[in-house]
């Protein structure tokens, strides 16, 4: 299946805000950058599969989670676990050091890893090499 620019540009992005989560040593950068990975890794999904609707009145903006869990509903608890997670990505990105804890940020980076292959699966793409993976290559 031909997959849109978009899409393509979406994963490179996920990819990257994914490497700047692992680069970082600001928690609360650590956990913003890996939720902004998990969303970019999502919208890439909704470029290739979401249809526009043609309506004549106006319907309520969706975030990309609702959205992700109609378009995709085998990827509806990833777009739950997300979503539960985004209040604390706005206060991480306001600057607050309280919101989000070493362990949870480190979490978050190998949940949104899992995510983006998980996606990249979903496209009929070959997924990434793991985090783990990469830094085991990394250190060697």
């Amino acid at each position: 299946m031909m997959l849109p620019a978009t899409t393509h540009s979406y994963l490179i992005r996920a990819a990257e805000s994914l490497s700047e989560a692992i680069a970082t040593t600001e928690v609360p950068t650590r956990y913003a950058c890996a939720h902004v990975a998990a969303l970019r890794a999502a919208a890439a999904l909704l470029a290739a599969r979401a249809r526009p609707v043609a309506t004549t009145r106006r319907r309520p903006q969706k975030n990309a989670w609702v959205l992700l869990a109609d378009v995709a509903p085998e990827l509806g608890e990833w777009a739950s676990f997300f979503a539960a997670g985004a209040s604390k990505r706005a206060a991480a990105e306001a600057g607050s050091t309280r919101a989000v804890s070493e362990r949870e940020a480190d979490d978050l980076v190998r949940d949104a890893d899992r995510f983006l292959a998980v996606v990249e699966q979903a496209l009929g793409l070959v997924p990434h090499a793991p985090l783990h993976e990469q830094l085991v290559r990394h250190v060697s």
